[in-house]
């Protein structure tokens, strides 16, 4: 190993060592990253009101990436408040077993959790726990032309609508915050969120109504800043 590399990885690794970064009451910690929401999904099957009737597997929900914005404060050394929030996300809805696309949707889901940080107070890598409460909204649902393609060959419907439900679920999360100076940091951080919707396809022929359990994995991976 050349000394200009051994020596490069010294300053590295005295920067993530930042002997001066801890959390205190009252500090700020603001993360920034990308944050992707990976369903872990279950669905009930659908019944569609042919004779007899025509029964689906289900559907299936793709990941997606956006842009994470995490802030975070400090009530003691120990436990802080932190709010999940992020750009909208945007899934791909499709059927199972099918190569048929179904729709897709966007959502916001803000989660807001009490952590508890078995270092705080102590400098050097920050390790965190955390329990909260997810309140996901969904908007600006549509069925694909597949799915309102194989509606008119199955049931005569002409259009279709989609939606789905809001929800409210619990969710638990760990993560760490890796020093790179007395204020930035590393950070890197995993959630599984609690959200279950009622999908309804409204067509001018009737309404198919089932339920979709998302239940995501939720990572990010960006920067820390402390205030």
């Amino acid at each position: 190993m050349s000394k200009a590399l051994t020596a490069a990885l010294v300053v590295l690794l005295a920067g993530v060592s930042a002997g001066s970064y801890a959390y205190e009451e009252g500090d700020w910690i603001v993360r920034v990253g990308a944050t992707t929401v990976a369903p872990n999904d279950d669905s009930d099957r659908i019944t569609l009101p042919t004779e007899p009737p025509t029964v689906l597997r289900g559907v299936e929900v793709d990941d997606d990436t956006q842009l994470g914005l995490i802030p975070a404060f400090m009530i003691t050394d120990n436990w802080a408040l932190e709010l999940l929030a992020a750009t909208p996300f945007e899934h791909d809805i499709s059927l199972k077993g099918l190569p048929l696309d179904a729709g897709s949707t966007k959502h916001l889901p803000p989660t807001l959790s009490l952590q508890w940080y078995p270092r705080g107070g102590n400098s050097g890598w920050q390790p965190y726990f955390g329990v909260g409460l997810n309140y996901t909204l969904f908007f600006d649902e549509e069925v694909d032309r597949d799915l309102e393609g194989a509606l008119g060959a199955l049931i005569g419907a002409t259009k279709a609508d989609l939606s789905l439900s809001d929800s409210f679920g619990l969710a638990a999360q760990a993560g760490v915050d890796i020093p790179l100076s007395e204020n930035w940091a590393i950070n890197a951080g995993v959630w599984y969120i609690d959200i279950s919707t009622e999908a309804t396809i409204k067509t001018d022929v009737g309404r198919v109504k089932f339920d979709v359990d998302i239940d995501p994995w939720v990572y990010n991976v960006g920067i820390a800043y402390k205030f």
